[in-house]
């Protein structure tokens, strides 16, 4: 999937806000506000229960990589979520 495909489809998800749970959540990461190198997805099943969390890594911007973006689409699309949500910007580590 191309990375403008993939991005638009995971703005298109968190735009329709909050519909219950499973619940995915995005964060990106890195070492400026420019470049995230890392996403950070977390699951949940429903409210009160065990967060999963995966992370992926990346040496350029995560946000350009066509993989990840395509990866993302993927895991919210077999973890059937009714919600994703997406902190805004990227957190300094």
């Amino acid at each position: 999937m191309h990375v403008d495909k993939a991005k638009k489809r995971i703005a298109k998800y968190v735009k329709a806000g909050f519909k219950g749970y499973p619940q995915i959540s995005l964060a990106y990461f890195g070492a400026s506000a420019d470049c995230a190198t890392e996403v950070v997805v977390q699951f949940m099943l429903e409210k009160g229960s065990e967060v999963q969390e995966e992370r992926f890594t990346s040496k350029t911007d995560a946000r350009e990589s066509e993989v990840i973006q395509s990866a993302l689409v993927k895991i919210i699309e077999r973890a059937n979520a009714n919600s994703v949500v997406e902190v805004a910007g990227i957190s300094i580590r």
